[in-house]
């Protein structure tokens, strides 16, 4: 499957490729520079533990923001047309990241063909990070 996946290609049940990333402390720091979350429970570790955090963790959107990469990654850029997750529990540095993308409908509205899809952000551990649902369109 490419970056411009089709209607035809696409089957409910169909998995998109994994992606994987361990979760490293610069990834944070990197993260808050570049969205302006400068919260102390993402980067001071005394701070954290102080708040009764066994360690910094990961911002909500940078795990958002990975899953949605595995999205496009599948489906294409710019044919995402919702997205929309819960956030389970937190991510810790060391952690290795898991994306998982499957088919759960395909449909027609108002001319256009749409995928709904169930995303998934666990842990290697199988602990759920990250849950939601997109929906793209497809030609």
């Amino acid at each position: 499957m490419g970056s411009n996946i089709t209607a035809a290609e696409i089957t409910v049940g169909m998995e998109a490729p994994v992606l994987r990333h361990t979760l490293t402390r610069t990834d944070l720091v990197r993260y808050a520079g570049a969205s302006g979350d400068f919260n102390p429970m993402h980067h001071d570790e005394v701070k954290a533990a102080a708040a009764g955090q066994p360690s910094v963790f990961g911002h909500g959107m940078l795990s958002m923001g990975f899953l949605g990469s595995a999205i496009t990654a599948f489906v294409g850029a710019g044919r995402v047309v919702d997205y929309s997750v819960r956030f389970a529990r937190q991510t810790w540095p060391g952690e290795e990241l898991i994306t998982s993308v499957v088919v759960a409908g395909l449909r027609e509205e108002d001319g256009r063909t749409l995928v709904d899809l169930d995303v998934r952000l666990s842990n290697a551990d199988g602990e759920e990070k990250v849950v939601g649902n997109a929906t793209a369109l497809v030609d």
